[in-house]
């Protein structure tokens, strides 16, 4: 009854537009109070211990090195380094955009930043080339969802805690899903770009590749001190967050010269509001889940699924159906905490490993960033062009389609998660 009584109250309080931290506190509050069946003090010490852990000290640091690396130049020094390597052809711009999104998504860790960062770069350029503005602005929302899929990444780090599982490992695994999101968004802007006769203006040449990698080399380093410090077993992963905003502030200050101290406290401020919003999201989740598991709900959500079906390719779809719905209305970070470990759990029974299950979840997340009504990639590009949302979502149906053909291939085919994790292990 107190279990009905709190997951109602939950979805009133979402329906209504209650902070989600708000959502998540409230109804376990009421919930002691009808049926105490765990005493307040063990809610306050989930609440505490849910938070208190090192490695999630990684996601506020990250965040921050993101905002760096674009007031530092780095970001459009890496769009000039993608530029120059692909030149004339057909819907050259757009390959470019979508490979500079994998380079800043390789230090950010966040889709919003990604789109900020690439799209204030890239769609005046799109544009001016030719390219239709609501095309240009739909292409880098729908690039901007490397942002989280590329590690290192804000998400895989949320996961990892959340699950108990190598940060490190996750982040390798999610090498060989980025690669394919980007092939494939690549192709869908080739196709495009070859039926509207769009083609490159500035043609590829060694010069200016060597040119680019002179002046960029500091900042395509900085994906890879940080990468292979985790992979070399130098460093944690949140001494590798630590490392990318020192490694960006040197860089920025000393080497381009263009980060200025004034700006980097603005950038501490904003880091510190969304730190402190998701700490408020973190805490009830943790504690909610402990609850879930003790009223016997994860059993219940078992039975279930595999009352529905025991085939692996079923409960696959229906948890991917489940993770599409629920990003299209909640935010990436209370899907993890919450539905991660629920989810999970049905999944295990039919033999999906904690991490491909993490690779699969982050994926499916990914596309409710472009995805109404909560779409925050659509929000970030829509207060940028002054594009109305409807007229973004229409232009990125063709991504959508495309982002969730990738979901299909990289939860039933495991292998392409594993690729890399194997070569290097």
């Amino acid at each position: 009854m107190a279990t009905s009584i709190m997951l109602l109250c939950m979805f009133v309080l979402l329906a209504m537009g209650v902070p989600i931290g708000v959502c998540l506190a409230l109804p376990l509050l009421i919930m002691i109070a009808i049926e105490p069946i765990v005493p307040a003090s063990y809610i306050a010490e989930v609440f505490y211990s849910g938070v208190a852990n090192f490695t999630m000290m990684a996601m506020p640091f990250f965040m921050l090195s993101g905002a760096i690396m674009d007031s530092g130049g780095l970001s459009k020094r890496l769009v000039r380094i993608a530029n120059s390597m692909v030149g004339r052809i057909t819907g050259s711009l757009g390959m470019v955009t979508v490979i500079a999104c994998m380079f800043f998504g390789a230090v950010s860790g966040s889709a919003n930043a990604t789109v900020a960062a690439i799209g204030a770069i890239m769609i005046p350029q799109m544009v001016k080339n030719g390219y239709n503005k609501y095309y240009a602005t739909a292409l880098v929302a729908a690039a901007g969802s490397l942002g989280i899929i590329v590690p290192p990444s804000f998400p895989m780090v949320l996961y990892a805690v959340t699950q108990n599982v190598s940060v490190g490992t996750l982040f390798i695994a999610g090498i060989g899903p980025a690669l394919l999101v980007g092939f494939v968004l690549i192709l869908i802007n080739y196709s495009y770009c070859k039926k509207h006769k769009i083609r490159g203006r500035e043609k590829a040449s060694l010069q200016e590749f060597g040119a680019s990698i002179r002046d960029g080399w500091p900042a395509l380093l900085m994906p890879v001190v940080v990468l292979g410090g985790i992979y070399g077993g130098i460093f944690s992963a949140t001494e590798a967050a630590v490392v990318a905003v020192v490694y960006g502030i040197l860089v920025g200050l000393f080497y381009y010269k263009e980060l200025k101290i004034k700006a980097m406290f603005g950038m501490y401020r904003d880091n510190a509001i969304f730190i402190g919003g998701t700490m408020l999201v973190l805490a009830p989740s943790a504690a909610l889940g402990k609850v879930f598991a003790m009223q016997g709900v994860t059993e219940a959500i078992n039975e279930f699924f595999l009352g529905i079906s025991t085939n692996r390719y079923v409960i696959l779809t229906l948890i991917f159906l489940i993770l599409f719905l629920a990003g299209m209305f909640v935010q990436t970070s209370p899907c993890i905490v919450i539905l991660g470990p629920l989810l999970f759990n049905v999944a295990s029974k039919v033999g999906v490993d904690p991490i491909h299950f993490g690779i699969v979840m982050i994926m499916a997340l990914s596309i409710a960033f472009v995805t109404p009504p909560v779409a925050s990639n659509l929000f970030v590009a829509s207060s940028m062009t002054g594009i109305p949302i409807m007229k973004i979502t229409r232009a990125i149906m063709p991504f959508i389609v495309g982002l969730i053909i990738c979901l299909f291939i990289i939860g039933f085919v495991p292998e392409i998660t594993w690729s890399f994790v194997n070569l290097m292990g």
